[in-house]
């Protein structure tokens, strides 16, 4: 491979040998790359600082063997330090890597890197209700799948209404009328929020709470189709 300098994510640290580590790194331009860490596990390396989880880093990589690069330079450019102190966030952290690794091995989209980024922003402010956050995530991977949900239309080709009650089928990936049902229209207003504003400014919505976990469901849905 030429010699790239790039923005990038760290996916995966894998330690190899005494004092190498081999690092998956997610990047706009060039998606996965994956590249040998040489001494970076020694205490004074000059690697080690650029190449941390949850943080975004401007790298250097240069050829190596094979698809195998060599990290020749890294930088810290932004670190999501809050994220490591809530479990929640913290997991949910590791869950949004894999979810964007997984995708990206199977789909070219250079907008997943600024999904993975936006979501470590949302992430490292942990005021946000994490309920919020899953929900945004899931429906931005949904977009950038192409099984994004439809929130203008039932799964006859209805338009929503505001006073009709619906259920949201899995099966047909959609909202289905339902007297019995409980997905009012404030529910996928939230939905409509989410799906095109950060977590932050859902976070505003008066009744929030009352809505998230069922949104945070129906949203889930979305990737699980």
């Amino acid at each position: 491979m030429k010699s790239i300098r790039t923005k990038a994510i760290v996916l995966r640290r894998t330690n190899y040998g005494e004092t190498d580590r081999i690092v998956q790194f997610l990047t706009p331009e060039h998606g996965i790359v994956s590249a040998m860490a040489k001494a970076v596990r020694k205490e004074k390396s000059r690697l080690a600082g650029g190449i941390e989880l949850f943080a975004k880093c401007d790298i250097t990589v240069g050829a190596g063997r094979g698809e195998l690069g060599i990290v020749t330079a890294a930088r810290l450019d932004e670190f999501y330090g809050n994220i490591l102190t809530d479990y929640d966030h913290l997991q949910f952290g590791y869950e949004a890597i894999k979810q964007i690794t997984r995708a990206a091995n199977t789909v070219e989209e250079p907008a997943f890197f600024d999904l993975l980024e936006q979501t470590f922003l949302s992430l490292n402010d942990v005021q946000i209700d994490i309920r919020l956050i899953e929900a945004w995530f899931w429906l931005q991977l949904a977009i950038l799948l192409g099984v994004g949900l439809n929130l203008e239309t039932d799964i006859e080709g209805t338009r929503l209404r505001q006073e009709t009650v619906y259920a949201f089928s899995s099966a047909d990936h959609g909202f289905v009328p339902n007297q019995n049902g409980h997905l009012t229209s404030d529910h996928i207003k939230l939905l409509r929020l989410l799906s095109a504003q950060a977590p932050k400014v859902a976070a505003h919505v008066k009744g929030v709470q009352e809505l998230i976990s069922d949104v945070a469901w129906v949203a889930r849905q979305a990737v699980a189709h």
